[in-house]
């Protein structure tokens, strides 16, 4: 064991941390951020225009259509708010004038998304184009800084509005942005667009399988185990083919046909992040039942945070970071969790995630609304709390036995100085 900690330590966790905190992946992570209120927003369209009760159906069939229209609209740009999130992010990173690192990407995106008839085509803007939003926003604000590096800029006097200022520094970052990427996409005849998606559709297809979804879980689980916030130092790379694979179930679903990606968003957060990733809640039920005054008193405190997917205080409180004993379940679990969803959902046992509804949702509430009301999305969510706490139980006894001697071992202290006294 301590062989492995020390591998963890030194091997693993070093190019992970330095992976999570790359100035382009956070810039990635936090720009995703700004589609996600449409997509909430729009999901909530969907779960509403589908709840599955025969008089509300009844009742709703007739403005399917116009919840359709909010579905379309949310979800149906999440490529363009990607773009513009990016290119802020990454130019306020570098601090550029971040409103007009998100012009020039979009500027880019839009030229690179050129239908052949050379149109702009708004059936580009949805989630099958976020790996040319990227490219787009990273590209375009790394030539941005270069030309403002090499003061291949135009600047006004220091009297003149900055509003205006900034939009005349941008003027030859604009015209080398457009003139690069309008040769490549129309005297070249180049769809720069149908190339990216080639080099990334390994990574979506590998994604989507079970040995990919593992290997995905098992980092984050590591990475917690070391301290560091496995969920978000992967999100940079995962979140764009997790929104992918989301977008096209949500329309599969509004168009009444089967989902076509298992691992798609709310597959890790509602299904093997049970109470949070380790699937904690089900740690916390057994402290509340625990013998030792340390873990009852530390269920109390977290168990409101865990209903609602947030475990810090678990894991750092219990802890269970760096304590091999912990560590064990926390990594075997999401395991057991993700194999199982994953088998039920390609047997089409239970539905796939279809909506997008926010992490924080408590245990069988989120597989329900994520699945489009699937009842037995529910059920397996409440089997798999069984199923987690079955697994923790032996090692929490452990841990338990451990912390009742020293409890009993600082009572015996106290009760010494007392007699002292």
């Amino acid at each position: 064991m301590d062989k492995f900690m020390n591998w963890l330590q030194n091997r693993l966790i070093p190019p992970l941390s330095v992976i999570g905190n790359q100035r382009h992946l956070v810039a990635i992570r936090n720009g995703l951020a700004l589609a996600l209120p449409a997509i909430i927003v729009g999901s909530l369209f969907l779960i509403v225009g589908n709840i599955p009760i025969p008089a509300w159906t009844k009742f709703i069939t007739p403005y399917q259509p116009m919840l359709a229209a909010a579905v379309s609209v949310s979800f149906g740009i999440i490529s363009l708010l990607g773009t513009i999130g990016i290119g802020y992010e990454l130019s306020k990173s570098y601090k550029l004038d971040a409103i007009s690192g998100a012009a020039l990407a979009l500027i880019a995106f839009l030229t690179i998304e050129l239908s052949d008839k050379l149109v702009i085509d708004p059936a580009t803007f949805g989630s099958g184009s976020l790996f040319t939003a990227i490219i787009a926003a990273i590209s375009t604000t790394e030539i941005f800084r270069l030309c403002l590096k090499h003061k291949l800029i135009i600047r006004l006097p220091a009297g003149v509005p900055p509003a205006v200022s900034n939009s005349f520094v941008s003027l030859i970052p604009t015209a080398i942005v457009l003139l690069l990427f309008w040769t490549i996409r129309v005297p070249l005849h180049f769809n720069l667009a149908l190339f990216i998606d080639h080099i990334f559709g390994p990574l979506l297809f590998a994604l989507n399988t079970l040995p990919g979804i593992m290997v995905y879980t098992l980092l984050v689980s590591l990475l917690w185990c070391a301290g560091i916030h496995g969920d978000i130092t992967l999100e940079g790379v995962t979140d764009p083919i997790f929104l992918t694979f989301i977008t096209a179930n949500a329309a599969a679903f509004t168009h009444g046909q089967a989902a076509p990606y298992i691992t798609a968003a709310g597959f890790s957060s509602l299904f093997v992040n049970v109470g949070g990733t380790g699937a904690t809640l089900t740690l916390v039920l057994l402290m509340l039942r625990s013998k030792t005054k340390t873990y009852k008193e530390l269920g109390r405190l977290a168990i409101g945070g865990s209903l609602f997917e947030i475990n810090e205080p678990v894991i750092f409180g219990f802890p269970i970071i760096m304590n091999p004993l912990m560590m064990i379940p926390f990594v075997i679990i999401p395991q057991v969790l993700a194999v199982g969803t994953y088998l039920l959902m390609a047997g089409n046992i239970i539905g796939r995630p279809t909506t997008v509804v926010p992490w924080t949702i408590p245990p069988i509430i989120g597989p329900l609304m994520a699945t489009g009301w699937d009842w037995r999305a529910a059920v397996w969510s409440a089997v798999e709390i069984v199923i987690a706490i079955a697994i923790y139980w032996p090692f929490f006894k452990v841990a338990e036995k451990q912390m009742l001697v020293k409890e009993a071992d600082i009572e015996t202290e106290l009760a010494a100085i007392d007699n002292r006294i």
